[in-house]
């Protein structure tokens, strides 16, 4: 079964990997049945999934994640966004609690690091609290500056951010920070689009018009798989390249749980069973090959190896 984490200071423990719904929704990494969809959520379920994100922009992701919870909405720890719809985040907070037939949600976060001039945002969010259509709320966002701008706003109880292998940066240099104001932190994107699980190379190309890798360029495509072929030290003789991504971000104590879309059961059993975690030697080679490959800034690889040799001697 999955570990379970503090969701930060909410007295919420989620499981470690969490169910990301954007692939189901069909409009961003090829299509999916909604039978296949629904079993996939099933499966997460049975191996002690309890945390689940999805956004309104996600296609049908909203619609199916309304119709799974049906008789099963009190085991699920439910995360949506607000995305810039027209309308306003507290009229589409009504049409989400529709969509996915709850009458709260628990963890709601703007998709985006406000600017100043979009800091009522904030005061909305503030509203839906106390009104109770949401519980906790919180912001995806990018970088380290806008860490440390959101956090400084009372009502965020958590962030959303990329963590990966090719992604060390901004958790690596937020550290410090999330350790002094413990919110909430959602890590995503661990597999790179899928580079970090699969053999893709330069040669490949994606031709459903429904993935979005089908507008990226060769040169991309290209720098991606080579990055990511960079990590092949990690493959072991019971471990893949996909299960050890998978495991990099869970190396932080500071990550609350890792958002891991999947289309299918297939997946779901190979994304969601726990395997061996990164020894400290690995997670040495790991920084250096990180800022050898420049994908954090100078002096890098030493704060990684410093601050998880700390944290695996606890």
């Amino acid at each position: 079964m999955i570990n379970r984490r503090p969701f930060g200071r909410t007295g919420l423990q989620v499981s470690e990997r969490g169910f990301g719904a954007w692939a189901i929704g069909g409009k961003a990494f090829g299509s999916v049945a909604p039978d296949d969809a629904l079993d996939a959520l099933s499966r997460a379920e049975d191996l002690g999934c309890n945390f689940l994100d999805t956004a309104a922009v996600y296609g049908e992701s909203e619609q199916l994640v309304g119709r799974f919870l049906r008789g099963r909405r009190e085991r699920w720890i439910l995360a949506t966004k607000y995305s810039g719809q027209p309308g306003g985040m507290t009229a589409l907070i009504e049409e989400q609690l529709r969509r996915l037939g709850t009458d709260r949600i628990d963890f709601h976060q703007i998709h985006w690091a406000p600017s100043a001039a979009e800091y009522t945002l904030y005061d909305e969010l503030e509203a839906l609290k106390k009104s109770g259509k949401i519980r906790f709320a919180g912001v995806s966002l990018k970088s380290l500056g806008e860490i440390q701008r959101v956090l400084a706003q009372p009502v965020v109880d958590g962030v959303q951010l990329p963590v990966s292998l090719l992604d060390p940066q901004p958790l690596v240099s937020a550290l410090a920070l999330l350790r002094a104001r413990r919110p909430a932190v959602v890590a995503r994107s661990a597999l790179r689009g899928g580079f970090l699980a699969r053999g893709y190379d330069d040669g490949t190309r994606f031709s459903d018009a429904n993935d979005q890798r089908s507008q990226w360029t060769s040169a991309r495509i290209s720098e991606l798989a080579t990055q990511a072929a960079a990590f092949d030290f990690l493959r072991t003789g019971d471990r893949s390249r996909s299960a050890a991504a998978l495991a990099y971000p869970l190396s932080f104590g500071e990550v609350s749980t890792l958002v891991i879309s999947c289309k299918s059961t297939k997946q779901v059993d190979e994304n969601f069973t726990p395997g061996s975690s990164l020894d400290a030697a690995e997670l040495a080679r790991i920084a250096q090959t990180q800022t050898r490959l420049a994908l954090g800034r100078k002096g890098l690889g030493a704060r990684i190896r410093a601050r998880l040799g700390r944290w695996l001697r606890r």
